[in-house]
């Protein structure tokens, strides 16, 4: 019998409790002072650069001893660029406008008053993730900017880093004096489980699982919490006969370069059966040159052996996270906006082709949170243009959709001030 449902560890209550009781406060801070403490978080993620690369050594060096999956390694392995990074966006994030409290006119009015709407902060917000120890000092900065308190459980291959930087987060917090409990860190290795954080409502108004697609489900199964739920890989691309070859080589190999995580990488491109051949093999030996493995379909495996490897069934709406991309040939742009719809993850999908026509059809179809035309979907958490600074993509329908930032972050409260007139 399963005994956390109704006794949850210890540690996990006084972090909530902690954590909900500083929310209160957050929610009445001024936004100077949430900038304050973003920029003191980056500043102490500077001062303790050394001792996170060596916190993220130890770490990979006790998962390599566990046979920890390469994928994994790969999250994992904190480069000296990738911290430095992680500061430079705590320090742009200091630097954006105040979210919170902005004014938003109501779609409504009622007599002898006026209505309007403001963004304010959910709350407590839980990261529920896998390696990437920059992720919970990225998602802190949000969480902070917007006046939430954020919970951290990472995984237990990244146990040191986790720590080092979450003790460096929390002093810097407490020197600007912004209230003990906003950013709690619930170590994975002292009975903290996944269902004991996830199944108290009672103080959690968002949860935001990061990883592999098993992590997400885990979450979404057991989750009595709202859930914003990721999405990395399984992007599709409909290669349009009328579509530029190297337009199309392009789009793929660039939706593979977001470091660490390809997280808009396209896995499947869809191919008219009107594309020549000779266009195929060499978008194929491009490919192979630069390092990817190709699958096929039945039907093009049949015709071109040497060139592709068999994809299963099961694989078309599976991520690969890994150098890899299926190729599968349909009749047509409504062929393939169905085939996506059906199979795609539905977070980012692409179209190479040089008609309007189709673009207009295709954005329009697919149903997914982002859709790209002759443009590379990649994935940046710090676009060097406009002011937003992300997490990571959403393609659920319910809370929110696409791309999570500081809005994401937010609800809406609606506020009626009458006149005094009855």
């Amino acid at each position: 019998m399963d005994t956390d449902l109704h006794h949850p560890a210890p540690n996990v209550m006084t972090a909530l409790e902690r954590a909900y009781q500083a929310s209160l406060v957050m929610a009445t801070t001024r936004g100077v002072d949430r900038s304050r403490g973003v920029y003191a978080m980056a500043m102490a993620l500077r001062d303790a650069f050394d001792d996170i690369l060596e916190a993220n050594t130890l770490d990979l060096e006790a998962s390599r001893e566990m046979a920890v999956p390469e994928l994994i390694l790969e999250w994992l392995k904190l480069t000296p660029e990738r911290l430095q990074t992680t500061i430079g966006m705590l320090q742009r994030l200091g630097d954006l406008s105040d979210p919170i409290r902005r004014v938003m006119n109501s779609d409504h009015q009622l007599d002898h008053s006026q209505t309007y709407s403001q963004l304010m902060p959910l709350g407590v917000i839980a990261l529920i993730y896998e390696a990437f120890p920059e992720l919970g000092a990225i998602a802190a900065g949000l969480s902070i900017k917007t006046g939430n308190s954020l919970i951290l459980r990472g995984g237990s291959e990244a146990s040191q880093s986790n720590q080092v930087i979450a003790n460096a987060l929390q002093m810097a917090l407490d020197e600007v004096g912004l209230p003990s409990g906003c950013l709690e860190l619930l170590p994975s290795d002292q009975g903290a489980s996944i269902h004991d954080l996830v199944t108290q409502d009672r103080y959690l108004n968002l949860v935001i699982p990061y990883g592999r697609p098993s992590l997400v489900q885990q979450v979404m199964q057991i989750s009595t919490a709202p859930i914003l739920k990721t999405a990395i890989g399984n992007c599709y691309l409909y290669w349009s006969a009328p579509g530029n070859l190297e337009l199309a080589r392009w789009v793929i190999l660039d939706s593979h370069a977001s470091e660490p995580d390809p997280v808009n990488a396209i896995e499947k491109v869809l191919i008219s059966r009107t594309t020549k051949p000779s266009s195929l093999v060499m978008l194929w030996n491009s490919l192979k040159d630069k390092g990817f493995q190709l699958r096929g379909d039945a039907e093009l495996v049949a015709e071109f052996p040497e060139q592709l490897l068999p994809t299963a069934d099961a694989e078309w709406n599976q991520s690969y996270l890994d150098k890899v991309v299926a190729f599968k040939t349909v009749h047509s742009l409504e062929e393939a906006i169905a085939w996506m719809n059906q199979y795609s993850s539905g977070h980012a999908n692409c179209l190479v082709t040089e008609s309007y026509q189709e673009s207009r059809q295709f954005a329009l179809g697919v149903d997914s949170a982002s859709v790209y035309i002759n443009s590379s979907p990649r994935f940046s958490r710090n676009p060097k243009r406009g002011d937003s600074i992300f997490l990571g993509m959403s393609n659920q329908k319910g809370y929110r959709r696409g791309l999570i930032g500081l809005e994401t972050l937010t609800t809406l409260k609606q506020i009626v001030q009458g006149n005094g007139q009855f």
